[in-house]
């Protein structure tokens, strides 16, 4: 079979969506420029599409056009490491799919331990979130919702009083468990956000599991988060004007 061939037959089997290299063909290391021009002529006919430099994926097609893979696809190989999860998508990739705005950014971020300078993938510029908690995926759906707490101000076509009821209606659907698991996350991100959460949490009637955020705040210190106090009624004690 030759190399063009092998590459149909693999590419065949593939989900549509699915971003790829020329690293994902078992070849041997003398084959790497005909697998590539391989590639780049599927692109001329349109059976595959490029997203950027080396980075190749199979279309889904409909009447509109090409959809583009999804942004987890995009950037799969900032989310993981050698089997281990390094990275999550969080800020303008989930304010939508957490309901906080309608908007769709083509900005993709990146939370990390380590982050990078940003830099551009295709129509996307790819940005990253420094995370001091460490990452894995029973905590991510967590640290997503505290990066969209802590950047409340910059969600998208969202106010910060509707922001806070979205925010409440979450919290009230998580059990007390993983309550006690976002406070203990929380505790490294910014007094800003610790007091916020805290303010969020004291209006589901959260107290007892409030108390290590409260201790961690100056009780002298103010939060300016207009529309807050519109939403809420615990932010008088939280410092939140």
């Amino acid at each position: 079979m030759n190399v063009t061939d092998y590459i149909s037959g693999k590419i065949e089997r593939l989900p549509k969506g699915y971003v790829f290299t020329y690293a994902d063909f078992a070849i041997e290391v003398n084959q790497k420029e005909a697998v590539i021009k391989a590639l780049n002529r599927m692109v001329a006919s349109g059976k595959i599409a490029k997203l950027s430099k080396g980075k190749y994926y199979k279309p889904e097609n409909t009447p509109f056009g090409n959809l583009q893979p999804n942004q987890a696809q995009v950037v799969k190989d900032l989310l993981e490491e050698n089997g281990k999860i390094t990275g999550y998508l969080t800020g303008y990739s989930i304010y939508n799919q957490l309901g906080l705005t309608t908007q769709v950014s083509n900005t993709i971020q990146i939370g990390k331990n380590e982050i990078r300078p940003n830099f551009k993938r295709g129509r996307y510029t790819i940005s990253f979130i420094k995370q001091k908690n460490t990452i894995n995926k029973e905590n991510i759906p967590l640290l997503q919702l505290l990066d969209a707490v802590r950047y409340i101000k910059k969600i998208p076509d969202a106010n910060i009083e509707a922001s806070c009821k979205r925010f409440f209606a979450i919290l009230n659907e998580l059990p007390d468990k993983e309550i006690n698991t976002l406070v203990r996350l929380a505790l490294k991100y910014p007094p800003a956000t610790r007091a916020l959460l805290g303010a969020l949490l004291d209006a589901l009637q959260q107290g007892k599991a409030t108390e290590p955020l409260l201790k961690s705040l100056n009780p002298i210190t103010k939060y300016k988060l207009t529309g807050a106090t519109k939403a809420l009624s615990t932010t008088e004690k939280w410092n939140i004007v």
